[in-house]
C-alpha cells in the first residue's frame, strides 16, 4: 500500500470576533481510491473568483504578517457590517484554490494508467502540496504540456466557452463583454474570432485596447474616452449584440450598455412605441470588480433582464456531454486558445506576504499570479 503523504496546505479562517487569518496547516492524506489520485501541485491560479474566499471582506489596509519564516499567518481586520455575510463561515478554516495541475505520484488501482501523468484539475483545495481528487475531475495534459500551460484550463476557458455557448442556446447573434482585456476576456476573443462570433470588447484604457488589437478583436470600446457612449453604439449595432458578460458588477456601466443596446435597435424602428424596442436585451453578471451596488435607471424600456450568472450551475445545464466537449476543446487548445500568461510565479509562503498580497488582490487587468506550492 503507498505511503501516506503529508503537506501544507493554505487555509482561510474567518472568527466570531471579526478576524481573517490565512494560515499554512499541515494535512495527511490516506492513499488514493480505486478511482482517486494523488497529485502534487506544481501550480494553481489565483483567479477573481479565488480571492472571495482567500481574502473574504477584509480591510486591506490592516494586513498583519506572523508565524514562523516557514510557516507565515496572515491577519486582516473584517468591518464590521461586512461580518453578517460570513455567518456560515465562522471559525472554519477553508481551503483555497478552485483549480491547479501536477504531477499524479499514487494512483488508485482503476487508474493506474495516470500515474507520473501531468494533469490539470478542478475541485477546490489546491494551494496545497499534494491533493487527493477523484480521477474524473483531472485531464491529462498533451506531450509537452507544463503544469504552469494547464493551470488555469478549466476556470476560465469554460467560462468564455460556456458564455458563446449561451449566446447560441438563447439565439443572440452577438456579445458585449466588459473587463475585456483580461485572460479570460483574451480567450473569448480566441474563441469568437475562430467560430465567427461578433464580439463587443468593452475596455478601461488604450493600453488594454492595444492587448485585444494584438490578438486581432475587431470592435474595442474605451469607457473611458469621451465618445464612449456614441462608439458603444455604433458597435453594438454593426454588431446586432443583445447579450452581454458582465465582469464589473457594480456602478453604471451595465446600465450604459443596456441604453446603447436600446439605442441601437432604435436606430432600425419603423414606428414609436411608448414602451421601447421590442428587441430583448440580457445582461449577466459574472464578476465583481467593483464592489459597489449595480445601478440601472430602467431607461431603454421593458424588453431587457439582469441576472447572475456561475460556471457550475451552467455546466449543470448543459449536462455531462456538453461539458466533456468543452473540456476536449480547451486540452486541444491549451498553448493556443487557451494559454495564459502570469505576472509572476510565488511559493505558498510567498502568497501569504504582505506586499505580495496587496498586489494579486488588486485583480488588476492584465496581471495574473501563478502559486507552486512545490517550491
Amino acid at each position: 500500500m503507498p505511503d501516506r503523504l503529508t503537506g501544507l496546505e493554505l487555509r482561510s479562517t474567518v472568527s466570531n470576533d471579526g478576524k481573517l487569518t490565512l494560515s499554512l496547516e499541515p494535512v495527511t492524506l490516506d492513499p488514493p481510491g480505486p478511482d482517486e489520485v494523488i497529485v502534487r501541485v506544481e501550480a494553481a491560479p489565483i483567479n477573481p473568483s479565488d480571492l472571495g474566499l482567500l481574502l473574504g471582506p477584509a480591510d486591506m489596509a490592516t494586513l498583519q504578517p506572523g508565524g514562523s519564516a516557514d510557516r507565515p499567518t496572515l491577519t486582516a481586520a473584517i468591518p464590521q457590517a461586512r461580518m453578517g455575510a460570513m455567518k456560515a463561515r465562522l471559525d472554519q478554516p477553508l481551503p483555497v484554490g478552485n483549480e491547479g495541475a501536477g504531477t499524479v505520484v499514487q494512483a488508485g488501482e482503476n487508474v493506474a494508467g495516470l500515474l507520473g501523468r501531468k494533469v490539470g484539475m478542478i475541485g477546490g483545495a489546491m494551494y496545497a502540496q499534494y491533493r487527493k481528487i477523484a480521477a474524473r475531475d483531472c485531464i491529462p495534459l498533451p506531450e509537452g504540456a507544463s503544469a504552469a500551460d494547464g493551470a488555469s484550463m478549466f476556470v476560465n476557458p469554460l467560462t468564455a466557452l460556456a458564455m458563446v455557448e449561451t449566446l447560441r442556446m438563447e439565439g443572440h447573434k452577438a456579445l458585449v463583454h466588459t473587463a475585456a482585456a483580461s485572460n479570460l476576456g483574451q480567450m473569448l476573443n480566441r474563441i469568437c474570432i475562430a467560430d465567427g462570433v461578433p464580439l463587443v470588447n468593452v475596455v478601461r484604457n488604450d493600453a488594454q485596447a492595444a492587448i485585444l488589437r494584438e490578438i486581432g478583436a475587431r470592435h474595442i470600446v474605451d469607457s473611458s474616452a469621451e465618445d464612449f457612449r456614441e462608439k458603444l453604439t455604433d458597435a453594438i449595432a454593426q454588431t446586432g449584440a443583445t447579450l452581454v458578460f458582465d465582469a464589473i458588477g457594480g456602478g453604471k456601466l451595465a446600465n450604459a450598455i443596456l441604453h446603447a443596446m436600446e439605442a441601437a435597435a432604435n436606430r432600425s424602428a419603423t414606428e414609436y412605441s411608448r414602451y421601447g424596442s421590442s428587441t430583448f436585451k440580457q445582461v449577466y453578471i459574472y464578476g465583481a470588480l467593483d464592489l459597489g451596488p449595480t445601478e440601472l435607471d430602467r431607461g431603454y424600456g421593458f424588453a431587457w433582464s439582469v441576472s447572475g450568472f456561475l460556471l457550475t450551475p451552467f455546466l449543470m445545464k448543459l449536462g455531462m456531454e456538453g461539458t466533456m466537449r468543452l473540456r476536449a476543446r480547451v486540452a486541444a487548445e491549451l498553448k493556443t486558445t487557451f494559454a495564459s500568461h502570469y505576472t509572476a510565479t510565488i511559493s505558498l509562503t510567498e502568497a501569504l506576504d504582505p506586499a505580495v498580497v496587496a498586489a494579486y488582490a488588486k485583480k488588476a487587468t492584465g496581471e495574473k499570479y501563478l502559486i507552486d506550492p512545490s517550491r
